[in-house]
């Protein structure tokens, strides 16, 4: 199973923002509100579909929607890739 990584999220921010490496955006902002680092709600859809995409699996919609800082985005994707990996196991 692999881990989701707040550098990779940062990674994946910057791309569908179209920002490049010299920004602010580093793994120090972890526990930032989202807002504050200029990131709206459709920045963060465009980031979820990309760590779906990437890592193929479906963030809940109702527990995206609480979200509000990039380790609690990390959580989740870790969360869910625990499940997917879980679920791909089968009943023991």
């Amino acid at each position: 199973m692999s881990v989701f990584t707040i550098d990779e999220l940062i990674r994946i921010m910057r791309e569908c923002a179209g920002e490049d490496e010299a920004d602010d955006l580093t793994p120090d902002v972890a526990d930032q509100d989202f807002d504050l680092l200029g990131y709206d709600s459709l920045a963060l859809m465009a980031t979820a579909s990309r760590v779906e995409r990437e890592h193929g699996l479906r963030l809940p919609e109702e527990e995206m929607a609480e979200i509000r800082t990039p380790a609690a985005f990390v959580a989740l994707v870790n969360e869910e890739l625990r499940r997917t990996a879980r679920a791909a196991e089968g009943p023991r």
